[in-house]
């Protein structure tokens, strides 16, 4: 039975991953980022932080799956670049935007988060809040926000090559996006730089939506699990229910 390493967004933590971890009946780990959560006041780069994923996966093992959301899926593509016999499998969800002009969008709101954290920390934690109501949008904002961080990822990420990330890797990658995610634009790149690659769209959801039922969720990962654990042969990818 495949383990699950889960890696959190941007400014948030491990945390928010907590209802999901409640309803998944395998090994599973949430990692802090360098910058974020428990690691709070460390520098952010790349290397730091698929480390810091890797270091996780030989806690549970040394081969799991990895699952992250928006930063933690970038960062999950470049931990399975660095790391292919460790990561079994790639779930990396809302993370298929290279667009040039969202990156300078977020360069600047990240800028300006940075230089005033305290603000940004409560705007952003009222936002969560309000976008994922309940259990949800409370693991989001559990472990506090660290804004601060934010241009250092923003320029650690867009100085990654995802899809030549992609290439290289030689497991099986599944691209998760809300049918909402404006950060879903360049998908179908994504989906044809894998070597075995499959696109699921969530319905009705946007970027952090895919977190406001995480029962479903946990289903979706351990159907992928499932299917990390069967022989290599052709088999179908589930639908998120």
């Amino acid at each position: 039975m495949s383990p699950v390493v889960f890696v959190h967004g941007i400014r948030v933590s491990a945390t928010m991953w907590d209802p999901v971890l409640a309803r998944l009946d395998r090994p599973a780990t949430a990692v802090d980022l360098p910058g974020h959560g428990t690691r709070r006041g460390e520098p952010f780069s790349m290397d730091a932080a698929t480390s810091a994923v890797a270091d996780a996966i030989d806690a549970l093992g040394g081969r799991a799956l990895v699952a992250g959301l928006s930063l933690g899926g970038y960062v999950g593509i470049a931990a399975a670049e660095r790391f292919p016999g460790r990561v079994a499998g790639l779930m990396a969800m809302g993370c298929t935007s290279r667009s040039t002009a969202m990156a300078g969008l977020y360069r600047s709101v990240a800028s300006v988060a940075a230089r005033h954290p305290v603000r940004a920390d409560r705007l952003g934690s009222a936002a969560l809040r309000r976008v994922l109501p309940g259990p949800p949008g409370a693991a989001m904002v559990a472990g506090g926000l660290s804004c601060e961080v934010m241009p250092q990822v923003v320029e650690a990420v867009t100085g990654h090559d995802q899809l030549a990330a992609l290439a290289a890797y030689p497991g099986r990658v599944w691209l998760v996006n809300g049918a909402r995610d404006p950060f879903r634009g360049g998908e179908r790149d994504f989906l044809r730089a894998c070597r075995d690659g499959r696109l699921i769209l969530i319905p009705r959801r946007g970027h952090l939506g895919v977190m406001r039922d995480p029962g479903p969720l946990a289903r979706l990962v351990g159907d992928l699990c499932d299917q990390v654990d069967r022989p290599a042969r052709a088999v179908a990818t589930p639908s998120p229910r």
